[in-house]
C-alpha cells in the first residue's frame, strides 16, 4: 500500500489524520471513518492509491458542472469509502463498501492520464465516491494531467480539511461542491458531518482561485423549504458571488431513505426563481429532463447563450464571453490555462 500524506504520529503507534474535519485517531490495524485510511504498525496508509472501482467518459455536465468547459467530455474515475455516510447516497453501493469486498482494479496515474487523452477528454474527475479521501492518488494523476493540458475536478462533498485543500489546489481546476442543506442538523443526522467546515473548504477553493459549482439535492421534507434556501442563496452570493453557478436538483428515493417522494418540480422552480430574485445569475435545476431551467441566460438580457437538453449542449448566444444578443458578459471556463 502507499503511505498516506497529511498524517502524524502519535505514540503507541497511533496516527492522527488531518486530510478531512473528521481528524481521526486511528490506533493499530484500524481504519479512519472513511473507511480507507489504514494504520498498519504506526504508518498510516491510503490503501486505495491507485484502486479504481468506476471508470466512464462523461459530458462534463454530468457532474454537473456547466461553466467549465462546457460541451467536453471528461474522463471520469471513482474508487470506494467515503467521510460522510448518507441515507440517501445514490452511489452507495461503492462509497460505502469496504475493502474486503475486492470491487477494485488496478489504474497507475500515467495511465489514467493516457486514457483520457486517448479518450478525447478535455478534463479528469475524480467522482462517484469522495475523492478527498482518495488524495495522494488524484494529486499524483491531477500533476500528471495539467502537463498534458487536461482540466482536473474534483466533485466533491466539501469535507477536506485546510491542509488537504491547499495541498491539491495547485495541480486542481474545479471544486464542484454538494453544499447538501444549510442545517447543521441535516448534516449530522443525514451525513454524520458537519455543515461549517464545507462551507470553509468552499470558500477557500474560491480563495485560491478554484472554479466553485454548488449543487443541493433538494429533499421534501429535509431542506426544501425556501427559508432555508435563502439563507444558503444569500451566504453564496455573499462568499462566492452572483456568478458561482449553483445547482438544485431533484430527489429520488434511494438507499436508505426509501421513505421521501421525488421534489416536486414546482418547488424546484421557487427555488430557482427565488435564486434570481436576490440577484444570482446562474441558478439551474437538476434531475428534471428537458426543463428550460437548465438553460444558461445571459444576466443582462435574458438571451439564451447556453441550451441544454438532457447532457446534450449548444453553446448557441456567446462569443468570446460575451451575449451575442447585448454585449453582455457570461462567465464561464471555455479554456485551461
Amino acid at each position: 500500500m502507499h503511505e498516506a500524506r497529511l498524517y502524524e504520529k502519535l505514540e503507541g503507534g497511533t496516527v492522527h489524520c488531518s486530510l478531512c474535519p473528521h481528524r481521526c485517531t486511528i490506533r493499530e490495524g484500524k481504519q479512519g471513518v472513511c473507511g480507507v485510511r489504514i494504520n498498519r504498525g504506526g504508518t498510516l496508509y491510503a490503501a486505495t492509491y491507485g484502486k479504481i472501482s468506476a471508470e466512464a467518459v462523461d459530458p462534463i455536465e454530468k457532474k454537473p458542472l456547466f461553466h467549465f468547459l462546457p460541451g467536453s467530455l471528461c474522463y471520469s474515475l471513482g474508487t470506494i469509502g467515503c467521510n460522510f455516510h448518507c441515507s440517501h447516497c445514490q452511489n452507495w453501493h461503492i462509497s460505502q463498501a469496504t475493502l474486503e469486498q475486492q470491487m477494485l482494479r488496478d489504474l497507475a496515474p500515467e495511465e489514467g492520464v493516457r486514457r483520457a487523452v486517448e479518450t478525447g477528454s478535455a478534463s479528469i474527475s475524480w467522482t462517484y465516491n469522495e475523492p478527498t479521501i482518495w488524495h495522494e492518488y488524484p494529486l499524483a494523476m491531477g500533476s500528471l494531467a495539467r502537463q498534458q493540458g487536461l482540466g482536473t475536478v474534483y466533485v466533491t462533498n466539501g469535507y477536506i480539511t485546510e491542509e488537504g485543500l491547499r495541498e491539491v489546489a495547485g495541480m486542481l481546476n474545479a471544486f464542484r461542491v454538494d453544499i447538501k442543506a444549510f442545517s447543521d442538523t441535516f448534516y449530522k443526522k443525514v451525513c454524520g458531518g458537519k455543515l461549517e467546515p464545507v462551507l470553509d473548504a468552499t470558500i477557500l477553493a474560491h480563495e485560491l482561485g478554484l472554479h466553485v459549482e454548488t449543487v443541493t439535492l433538494v429533499i421534501p421534507g429535509l431542506n426544501d423549504s425556501i427559508e432555508e434556501m435563502d439563507s444558503l442563496i444569500r451566504w453564496v452570493l455573499e462568499h462566492l458571488g452572483p456568478d458561482t453557478p449553483m445547482h438544485f436538483t431533484r430527489f429520488h428515493p434511494d438507499y436508505k431513505m426509501q421513505d421521501k417522494g421525488p421534489t416536486s418540480v414546482a418547488q424546484l422552480e421557487k427555488i430557482y426563481e427565488h435564486a434570481k430574485s436576490l440577484g444570482m445569475h446562474y441558478p439551474y435545476l437538476g434531475n428534471v429532463m428537458n426543463h428550460p431551467y437548465e438553460n444558461t441566460y445571459c444576466p443582462e438580457c435574458g438571451a439564451v447563450a447556453i441550451e441544454r437538453t438532457g447532457f446534450a449542449t449548444r453553446v448557441v448566444g456567446v462569443e468570446d464571453h460575451r451575449c451575442t444578443a447585448c454585449g453582455g458578459s457570461i462567465t464561464y471556463v471555455s479554456k485551461i490555462d
